[in-house]
């Protein structure tokens, strides 16, 4: 796996200010999630920037998928979430696909505690999808 650049400063502050445990755990999650860009077809280029507060990669070039967030699970210090848009149908189809491999919080996010392992080859298959949410649209 290739390391990337560090993210934009904005970002790195942001994700320099949560818990230790969290940051290591969102760190690897965005090395899954620009990994995993990198090697689907059809996404192009990502960019990281702050959504709603929280690092955040979209693609931008073409605009192949709806953005995919990496935060802590507010309220708690221990759990941290791949969010993604809550108007789309991908945490449904997650859900269904994966129905016990994941823990899922409504429609908006896969979640996780830190003291337990990810299971990385469905995560990688879910990034996909919502990287290129809006190809499968088309």
């Amino acid at each position: 796996m290739p390391t990337h650049a560090r993210p934009p400063s904005n970002v790195a502050a942001t994700f320099d200010s949560y818990p230790p445990a969290v940051r290591a755990k969102l760190l690897d999650l965005r090395q899954l999630v620009l990994d995993t860009a990198a090697a689907t077809e059809g996404v192009g280029q990502v960019e990281e920037a702050l959504k709603w507060g929280e690092p955040s990669i979209l693609t931008r070039s073409p605009r192949s998928g709806t953005t995919v967030r990496l935060a802590p699970v507010q309220s708690t210090e221990d759990r941290y979430g791949l969010f993604v848009n809550c108007q789309t149908t991908l945490i449904g189809a997650f859900r269904q696909m994966y129905p016990d491999r994941f823990t899922f919080d409504g429609t908006r996010a896969i979640t996780f505690h830190v003291d337990e392992p990810i299971p990385t080859d469905e995560l990688r298959h879910c990034i996909a999808m919502a990287l290129c949410y809006h190809l499968d649209k088309r």
